[in-house]
């Protein structure tokens, strides 16, 4: 857990990044080709290519090409349909496809995972609910397939290093998944990037490199590293802690208006998720005993 919680911290930091200096500005297929392609820099110094299961290695191009593929493709075209508050708000149902996707895989169900998913989701619509309005579905839709091949990117690497145990450091191979999230996000920036928005600061460009560096290479290796050290249902929950500690660091950093009440009170709700969930793990082997 303390990996995730680390990992969560650092994307809420990078929200306040984006926000401030790169959205608007630089080109949102160039962004995420750069951080893709500095988190492959970072890994394939280190990438093994022989004596790996197949299985293995397909699988982590297929999670890197869904999380890194996929996910932001659909994110950054929701901007176009939806409001900001409005695709705050579509993000927080994540958890709820992370203990589905991984009860499946598993072939089994865990309902008190599903329950503590669902409380997450709550705490997570009291601190962004915004009143919708206009033609948000195909938004929606968007973010939904956005979170649902986030989820399945992050389970799909869980169960992967659960079934194929590393016998070297999971560094030796998480190149390729990085190099799995290039597969689409070279294409995507060549056919829907705009060459006239590329970076025109130094900040703009410092923001990219610590994108890549920290939030992108050392954030998925460790969110991935994390995974694999929790149960479903947590994993799932931890997939809305960011909605809280965000809004907290853009309030810190800069100094921007928020409800702390509503922070405080979903940050409570997705705290009660984590102990629900631990509970009914408990209720939920000793039932399977």
């Amino acid at each position: 857990m303390p990996y995730l919680i680390t990992v969560n911290l650092l994307w809420a930091f990078s929200f306040s990044l984006i926000g401030e200096y790169l959205a608007g500005r630089v080109d949102s297929d160039f962004a995420v080709l750069v951080r893709v392609a500095i988190a492959a820099l970072v890994f394939i110094p280190f990438t093994r290519w022989r004596g790996l299961p197949g299985r293995l290695v397909a699988g982590l191009w297929l999670a890197g090409a869904l999380q890194f593929g996929v996910t932001y493709l659909c994110l950054y075209r929701s901007f176009t349909v939806l409001t900001v508050p409005e695709v705050l708000l579509f993000t927080v149902l994540t958890p709820i496809y992370v203990t589905m996707l991984d009860d499946a895989l598993a072939r089994r169900f865990n309902p008190w995972a599903l329950v503590a998913a669902l409380v997450a989701v709550g705490g997570g619509v009291v601190i962004r609910f915004q009143p919708v309005a206009g033609e948000y579905l195909a938004g929606f839709l968007l973010l939904q397939l956005a979170n649902a091949t986030f989820a399945a990117g992050q389970v799909l690497c869980r169960h992967l290093l659960a079934r194929y145990p590393l016998q070297f450091p999971l560094s030796r191979c998480f190149g390729h998944f990085f190099l799995g999230a290039l597969v689409l996000a070279l294409p995507s920036f060549l056919i829907f990037g705009n060459p006239a928005r590329l970076p025109a600061t130094a900040v703009q460009w410092g923001v990219l490199l610590w994108m890549g560096l920290f939030a992108t290479a050392l954030g998925m290796f460790w969110w991935v590293k994390g995974s694999t050290r929790v149960d479903g249902g947590t994993l799932a929950v931890m997939n809305e802690l960011h909605v809280p500690l965000g809004l907290v660091v853009n309030l810190l950093i800069w100094n921007r208006d928020a409800d702390l009440q509503r922070i405080a009170l979903g940050g409570s709700v997705i705290l009660v998720s984590l102990w629900l969930n631990r509970w009914g793990r408990r209720r939920f082997a000793a039932a399977a005993a």
